[in-house]
């Protein structure tokens, strides 16, 4: 039995080392793709040329292409992936909701309420270039802490989280439409582009300041998937087995909504990576959390990457919204993994 346990182990890990290839892959072809058309080879020696002195590199416009344009893009797209795909891992096991993901919890509606207050009447907390990432921030945080006081605080129970967070999803897109009601069109129209999701305006400084959040905020998560792993079993199952459980379940949403609001401030709101990337991770390697935090990153960062490179080329010159064709993509998924779970229609 042990020997079969470390196999089952050892396919898990071979999952995720297996997944890595396949995001730098994925990575390289979306520097490469675009309007104009870059080599791979080309990607190389641009990135070469610029890491490595003396390593030759290729034309101006090539390394401004790839390393001003491109690559801000892609590790923008790389960071909120690995974001929402993690968090929306964590939170379908800590609210024992398949379809929990931060959306449905209202933290991206309130993130948008604030891009709109910031766009089209210019109110925010920030000011400058910031103004719409600081408001979108402050209000994602507002939502975060009105679920976990108003579903009870400490002694908050998964089914009483999910409806106070789809009652706050609820608010703040009435909140929205009300302020986009009295806005001028070019400023709705700024709102909505924004509500759909973006990575263009990804730069090295605004990366900068994502980098370090995603990373701890995944540490943070990782480090508690072993309780969140007995969690599974039921809160009595876990209490008995001396896990903290009214701690664990807070720590990890209030992590996850940390995530979820620094990728939203920046980019967006951009759906369906969180709900699902968790249910390809479930179906290749199960729920063993431990594995399924990380793997769930990493097929999100996939998602979204490729849905990305996708937005820039299928009507080239013109990008789509990656937050459309992340919809595009998630819809027939999902709806091909609810038929699944019913009994195998599919």
């Amino acid at each position: 039995m042990k020997d079969e346990y470390l196999a089952h182990r050892g396919r898990k890990a071979v999952f995720i080392a297996a997944v890595l290839p396949v995001l730098c892959l994925i990575a390289v072809v979306s520097v490469a793709s675009g309007c104009v058309s870059i080599s791979p080879a080309d990607v190389f020696r641009s990135l070469a040329g610029c890491l490595v002195p003396g390593s030759g590199g290729v034309t101006s416009q090539a390394d401004l292409i790839v390393w001003q344009l491109r690559l801000p893009r892609v590790a923008m797209g790389l960071m909120a992936g690995l974001a929402l795909g993690g968090s929306g891992a964590v939170m379908q096991v800590v609210l024992r909701n398949p379809l929990a993901d931060p959306y449905m919890l209202g933290i991206a509606s309130a993130a948008g309420f604030g891009a709109s207050l910031a766009l089209i009447f210019g109110i925010g907390v920030l000011g400058g270039p910031y103004l719409v990432i600081g408001n979108a921030f402050l209000f994602a945080l507002i939502a975060s802490g009105l679920i976990m006081v108003l579903s009870g605080g400490g002694s908050a129970t998964p089914e009483s989280m999910v409806l106070t967070g789809l009652a706050l999803l609820f608010f703040f897109q009435a909140l929205t439409t009300i302020v986009q009601y009295f806005g001028d069109s070019d400023a709705v129209k700024a709102a909505v582009f924004w509500s759909v999701g973006n990575l263009g305006k990804a730069d090295w400084g605004k990366l900068g300041v994502l980098f370090p959040l995603v990373c701890v905020g995944l540490v943070l998560l990782f480090w508690r998937s072993r309780d969140l792993n007995i969690m599974n079993a039921g809160d009595e199952a876990a209490m008995s087995l001396g896990v903290p459980v009214v701690f664990t379940r807070g720590f990890s949403m209030v992590v996850s909504s940390l995530l979820v609001a620094g990728v939203v401030s920046f980019t967006g709101t951009i759906g369906f990576v969180g709900l699902v990337a968790p249910h390809l991770v479930r179906l290749a390697i199960g729920s063993d959390t431990r594995f399924l935090v990380p793997a769930s990153a990493l097929v999100g960062a996939i998602l979204l990457i490729a849905s990305d490179t996708l937005a820039r080329s299928v009507l080239a010159p013109v990008i789509l919204p990656v937050g459309a064709v992340t919809a595009f993509l998630g819809v027939p998924l999902l709806i091909f993994l609810i038929l699944k779970d019913q009994g195998g229609r599919v």
